[in-house]
């Protein structure tokens, strides 16, 4: 991110983040020595990078509707942040993620940390009780970090019911994710409802509004939100499957291919399928799910994507929806400068290669 107002914002909502970790992490340990692994893990975890997208388009939806400058409006915001964290470890447990942004991701941590103490009983039971446990204290601490805030200023009564409709989308989403796997079916119109619901709404459209009605904002200024987030939220997600696929892994910092050898059937997948012979669609149906895919083996997955058209049919869906999202905004009740700073974000969300 290059625009500075972003860049500022975006430190402010790493300092909260900071400040509340601090104190968390200080009570976990406070309570057994045996905790500290769990206080470290969760806190490297929500500080270790992170574009902070959720946070900063709830404080952009709080600017946006009239809102002055508040730590108040940053540290609710910033709460958003632990919500993601959440989503992100029970994430990589459900699809058999090794790494998360170049590093173990949690429950292989925990695995690991199984084998070296010599602990008894399967090193990967005890690492996925781990990180179910940990991505629910993530999800804890994004309430105590909203009660904690001093917010007299803020219009919680308003922003509080979708802070938790984004939640229950959220995960209606996942298991929707999940159920897609084993029903073993790629259809356009259910894989692109699980984008919307799994990342969209709660990746954009959501925390706008929340931040939005921490303002008070009216209907107009929500629904012109929404007109925004849910196409850019779309696109968001889309650019994200493009680079689960294509995504170098030197830069995601997962392996490259790595969702189809989760086996995951994005809407690529589906527009894949619909666009392939019957030769090029058995590949793909036997290297979904296939753990060991050697890159050879990926890099065909990827051929066939590219050939069958699918690829460019992406890009110029990203494309439209990313534009549909800008012209929501123009000429909207929204604060002329924070219009300027969501255009910006728009490009951030949907070109960028992590």
């Amino acid at each position: 991110m290059e625009n500075q107002r972003i860049l500022q914002i975006h430190s402010q909502i790493n300092s909260s983040l900071e400040r509340f970790l601090y104190e968390q992490v200080n009570r976990i340990n406070e309570i057994d020595d045996h905790l500290k692994p769990v206080a470290s893990s969760i806190s490297d975890f929500v500080r270790d990078g992170g574009k902070r997208f959720r946070p900063i388009f709830s404080y952009l939806g709080y600017l946006g509707a009239g809102g002055q400058g508040s730590d108040a409006a940053i540290q609710v915001s910033s709460s958003l942040e632990l919500v993601h964290a959440c989503a992100l470890i029970h994430d990589d447990l459900m699809d058999g993620s090794d790494s998360r942004r170049g590093k173990p991701s949690l429950h292989k941590y925990f695995e690991d940390l199984h084998s070296k103490s010599k602990y008894l009983g399967k090193p990967e039971k005890f690492g996925a009780a781990a990180a179910i446990l940990i991505g629910d204290l993530a999800l804890s601490w994004s309430d105590q970090m909203i009660y904690e805030t001093d917010s007299d200023s803020l219009n919680l009564g308003a922003a509080l019911p979708i802070f938790y409709e984004m939640r229950s989308e959220l995960m209606a989403g996942q298991y929707l994710d999940v159920l897609e796997g084993v029903i073993a079916k790629s259809e356009t119109e259910r894989s692109r409802k699980i984008a919307q619901y799994k990342s969209g709404k709660y990746s954009i459209e959501r925390p706008l509004q929340f931040g939005g009605s921490l303002a008070g904002a009216n209907s107009k200024i929500l629904e012109s939100y929404s007109e925004y987030g849910l196409p850019l939220g779309e696109a968001f997600q889309l650019r994200d499957d493009i680079l689960g696929i294509f995504g170098k892994s030197d830069v995601t910092g997962k392996p490259s291919g790595d969702d189809i050898k989760e086996g995951k059937r994005t809407l690529l997948i589906a527009m894949t399928l619909e666009g392939c012979n019957a030769v090029q669609k058995s590949k793909i149906e036997n290297s979904l799910g296939k753990y060991d895919l050697s890159d050879s083996e990926v890099t065909v997955i990827q051929e066939i994507i590219v050939e069958s058209g699918a690829l460019a049919r992406w890009e110029a869906l990203i494309e439209n929806l990313y534009l549909s999202a800008i012209q929501a905004i123009k000429n909207s009740d929204i604060e002329a400068e924070v219009i300027e700073l969501l255009q910006f974000m728009a490009t951030a969300a949907t070109k960028r290669e992590k």
